[in-house]
C-alpha cells in the first residue's frame, strides 16, 4: 500500500486536476482523502490517495468457504435444509441470516450431529439467546434429518 498526495489550486485547478485523474486511472485506488485548505487566493485542495500497485498482493479478504467441498453429499443436503430454515427465520425476524447462525455453525451442527440444546450451546458463537430463540426449530429439523439418514442407511445395509 502506498500514499501519494496532490495539491490542486482552488482558482486554477485544470492542470493539477488532470494529473490527479491520470494517476487515479492508472492505479488501483484504496482510499481518497481530500481537504480544502483555505488560504484566500492561494487556497488549494489537498488530496491524499492510498493506492496499490498492480504487482502488490490484494489486501486479505474473507475467503469464501464452499461447504459442498467440505461436507459429504448427504451432509450437504442436511446443511442446505438447515440453511433454508435459517433463511425463513431471518426473514420472519427481519435480520440478516448470519445473525441467526453462521454457515460454519450450521456445518458444525451437521458434522457433529448436534441433537441437544447442550450440544448446540457448545458451538462457538452460539449463546443462550440463540439457543432459546432458534434452537428448537433448528434441532427439530436436524434430528429429523439425522433420523431419516439413519433409517436410509439401515435399509441400504439390509441384505
Amino acid at each position: 500500500m502506498r500514499l501519494k498526495c496532490f495539491a490542486i489550486p482552488a482558482l486554477t485547478p485544470d492542470e493539477a486536476a488532470d494529473e490527479v485523474s491520470r494517476f487515479l486511472a492508472s492505479h488501483r485506488i484504496l482510499t481518497i482523502d481530500r481537504k480544502l485548505v483555505d488560504d484566500g487566493p492561494a487556497s488549494y485542495w489537498a488530496i491524499c490517495v492510498t493506492y496499490q500497485q498492480a504487482s502488490e498482493p490484494s489486501p486479505a479478504k474473507y475467503s469464501k468457504t464452499d461447504y459442498r467441498d467440505l461436507l459429504s453429499e448427504e451432509d450437504f443436503a442436511i446443511y442446505a435444509r438447515l440453511r433454508n430454515l435459517r433463511k425463513e427465520l431471518a426473514q420472519r425476524e427481519a435480520v440478516p441470516a448470519y445473525a441467526i447462525f453462521t454457515n460454519e455453525q450450521l456445518a458444525t451442527i451437521v458434522r457433529e450431529r448436534v441433537s441437544s440444546v447442550e450440544q448446540l450451546g457448545a458451538i462457538s458463537g452460539v449463546g443462550t439467546s440463540k439457543v432459546q430463540k432458534y434452537g428448537d426449530a433448528m434441532l427439530a429439523l436436524a434430528r429429523q434429518a439425522f433420523t431419516s439418514e439413519n433409517q436410509e442407511q439401515r435399509v441400504d445395509a439390509t441384505p
